[in-house]
Parts: C-alpha cells; structure tokens; sequence
C-alpha cells in the first residue's frame, strides 16, 4: 500500500524523525524523501525514493545514473534529477577528500583497495591519475579520459598539466576495465610506456599504472618491469 508522507504517524515523517533522532537516524530511502520534498498525486516522495533504490539497486548503482535517464521516470523530472545527483556527487567528493587526506600508495594493492570505488557499477572506461608527493602520499586525483584508454584519446600533455597544477612529484594512473577481466591491451601498454618516457623527461615520475576489474586489479609496475628498466 502506497502512503502519502502527509498520511504518516508524526514519529514516522522523516523531517519530524530528523529533528528528534537526528540525520544519521535516517534510512536511506527517508533521506532520499527529503531531497525529492514532494512526489505527484500517482506517487508519494517515500514510494519514489524506495523505487529509486529498488531501479538502481543501491546509492551507488543510483550514483551511475545519467540525468536524462533519471529525469524520465515517472515522478521524477529535471529539478529532482538534479538534486538528487548532486547531493550525491557531494557525499562522493567528501568521501574523496577524506581519503586523499590519509591515503599513502605504499604498494600496488593499495590502488585497488582504496580506489576501486570510483568504478562501481561503470558501464565506461575511466581513467583516473592520482598526484602524489615526495612520499607517495595522494594530495589529489581526478578523472581525465572517459572511454578506450588508447593514444588517440589520453593525452600526457593534460596528465601532466594537471601534475604540475597539483605540485606533484609522481603520479599514478588507474582505470577499469567494465568486462571483468583486468588484463591489460596492447593499447594499454602503449599509453604506459608514453606516459613513463614523458614522466621521465619531465621530472615527474610514472609509479604505476594499474587496471581495475570488478574483483581484481593489474599493475604493470609488478608484471611489466621491463617498463621501468
């Protein structure tokens, strides 16, 4: 049975239960509710966000979302689209922010542990470059290229540029591979190879380039070493 917000005991409102528990007392669909505020006479703000959740599965299959297709399920529209990818997209940046702050790349695995969730649910190639300093510590990263990871579309001259922007003293390049199987294409290892010689010439040295599958990860520092020879 569908209920309007409006229609539920006081203690049950979400806005009511925030002001008496607290946010973090919240579900996520009761936290959806609220950025939704409204929902149309077919549908209340609750059953909306429940089905959002139940679409997409979770917040991070939801994360995925493109806006022209968020916009188009029933209920819904632009400006709801909107708030709810761009609340999101903040929860995303802090979670960023806090672990640039900590993460220190002491080894391969540490990409895949700490990185691997900017690939959840992606149906696209990305490519990712983290900017780390004298000790290996992150102090930022940020997606680059969006598809195939080949010579036509990565560009060294804007990983380094970012490089230099972020201060960097190394950087590491990471993306995924959507079908599951992490190993890399001979395109791959070209844009590694040309990325290192650059890095090189430059002062600003490649500490690996590591591929994400869903399960597992590549590093080509621990596999191709011949590339750092």
């Amino acid at each position: 049975m569908s209920y309007l917000i409006k229609d539920l005991p006081t203690n049950e409102k979400p806005r009511e239960k925030a002001k008496k528990y607290g946010i973090s007392s919240l579900s996520n669909m009761e936290l959806l509710a609220i950025l939704l505020r409204t929902g149309t006479k077919a549908i209340s703000a609750i059953d909306l966000a429940r089905k959002l959740l139940l679409e997409y599965r979770d917040l991070e299959g939801l994360m995925q979302a493109r806006l022209n297709t968020l916009e188009k399920i029933n209920g819904m529209g632009e400006v709801k689209a909107i708030t709810i990818l761009s609340a999101l997209e903040l929860g995303k940046r802090l979670q960023e922010k806090a672990q640039n702050e900590k993460i220190q790349i002491r080894e391969s695995k540490d990409v895949y542990t700490y990185f691997s969730y900017l690939f959840f649910h992606s149906d696209q190639e990305k490519f990712y470059v983290l900017f780390l300093d004298s000790k290996n510590y992150v102090v930022n990263q940020k997606l680059l290229f969006i598809g195939t990871a080949n010579q036509s579309l990565v560009h060294p001259r804007d990983i380094f540029k970012e490089a230099i922007l972020n201060n960097a003293v190394k950087i590491l390049c990471v993306h995924n591979h959507p079908s599951g199987r992490a190993t890399p294409s001979l395109a791959d290892e070209e844009v590694t190879k040309r990325i290192k010689k650059i890095g090189d010439l430059m002062g600003i040295s490649l500490v690996d380039h590591v591929i994400i599958a869903k399960e597992t990860y590549y590093s080509f520092l621990e596999n191709r070493k011949d590339i750092w020879e």
